[in-house]
């Protein structure tokens, strides 16, 4: 960059959706800031080789405390990081629109693809609110790198495939679904699928259950029920479950003693989308541009991680209350009523001050 006003606003942090600590001021600061307040700050990218550059996205300041913006910038290109070339829009200068939120990643497309290693952010306007008005920005660059003609070893470039026959993708729920049944069908004997119910907008909740007599409540047999996808957006629980129905089926069938005995002595539920809607809504929209909260909440704004059913309370209560607690289970040791009601006391208290 240009120049950054300290380590915890430098380059490196720069990055699209990074986040920023609580407090202002530290070495996790969310965005990079330049020192001086002038057209002439930049923040440049090197991508290591030629690379036909397409666009950028760009974000404000993540801060709780900061407000700061770029209003407008241009984008220049180069080949050697000493001569550099204006983005152009016809015969002018391009100038692009940025951000009117810290949040919002706001998309622009060059009007022609430039082929380059370095591309630099030079912002023009910006929020200015007396001391508040830094030049601050997260980015993006969008583009395709192109082929080395200088690499003699091509072959180590090449995508390697998984020896494990997983589908390592990220899978929407029409994918999900696909695959779920694919799982089943290879594995019928232990596995079968069910809805516990609907999302919001009618998108079915499906469970796997891997069992040795799947659909049966074995008496004494130890049940595990993993649910992953709370937040719509945040996929990697997902898809480790998708995995992990997938590995269990694979594994049993070549009779790998350790899932057989988990499928033998167990019986496993794994709900791999719990906000479907979330999901679907942060697909459609990209990772990009999507930022960090689209897709969290369920489609009416609920954040499922704190509104989970508590299953548990309607059974305190019971134990608690009961008059023969000998017919109720006894798997709960019963807290008292009278320590976790809310009370409020109050308490005089006289202070003397001695002064020498």
């Amino acid at each position: 960059a240009s120049s950054y006003k300290r380590r915890g606003l430098g380059p490196h942090r720069g990055r699209l959706n990074i986040q920023s600590g609580v407090d202002d001021g530290d070495i996790y600061d969310g965005g990079w800031c330049a020192q001086y307040r002038d057209k002439m700050q930049w923040l440049e990218v090197d991508a290591l080789r030629l690379t036909r550059f397409i666009g950028v996205i760009l974000q404000g300041r993540s801060s709780i405390w900061s407000w700061n913006v770029v209003h407008t910038y241009k984008v220049q290109f180069s080949n050697d990081s000493l001569v550099w070339k204006p983005c152009m829009n016809g015969t002018e200068e391009a100038v692009f629109e940025g951000n009117q939120d810290t949040e919002t990643p706001v998309l622009a497309l060059f009007s022609t693809s430039t082929v380059a290693r370095y591309i630099r952010i030079n912002p023009q306007t910006w929020y200015q609110n007396g001391t508040q008005g830094d030049i601050c920005l997260r980015a993006e660059v969008l583009g395709c790198t192109l082929p080395d003609p200088n690499n003699i070893y091509a072959w180590q470039t090449q995508p390697t495939e998984s020896k494990d026959k997983l589908d390592f993708r990220h899978h929407n729920y029409k994918e999900m679904r696909k695959l779920m049944k694919s799982v089943n069908e290879a594995c019928p004997d232990i596995t079968r699928i069910y809805s516990i119910g609907k999302s919001y907008t009618g998108l079915k909740l499906y469970v796997m259950e891997i069992s040795d007599n799947p659909g049966k409540h074995e008496l004494g047999e130890p049940e595990f029920r993993y649910v992953a996808g709370m937040h719509g957006n945040e996929v990697l629980g997902r898809e480790l479950l998708l995995n992990l129905m997938q590995y269990m089926c694979q594994e049993y069938k070549q009779g790998d003693q350790r899932i057989v005995h988990l499928v033998t002595e167990t019986r496993i539920h794994l709900l791999p989308s719990m906000n479907p809607d979330g999901y679907e809504m942060a697909f459609k929209k990209g990772s990009e541009l999507a930022g960090w909260g689209f897709g969290r909440y369920s489609y009416e704004g609920i954040d499922m991680n704190h509104n989970f059913a508590d299953l548990n309370s309607g059974m305190w209560s019971a134990i608690e209350l009961a008059t023969d607690q000998s017919k109720l289970i006894n798997h709960y040791f019963p807290i008292p009523e009278n320590t976790n009601n809310i009370s409020t006391n109050a308490k005089k208290e006289r202070r003397h001050s001695q002064y020498s």
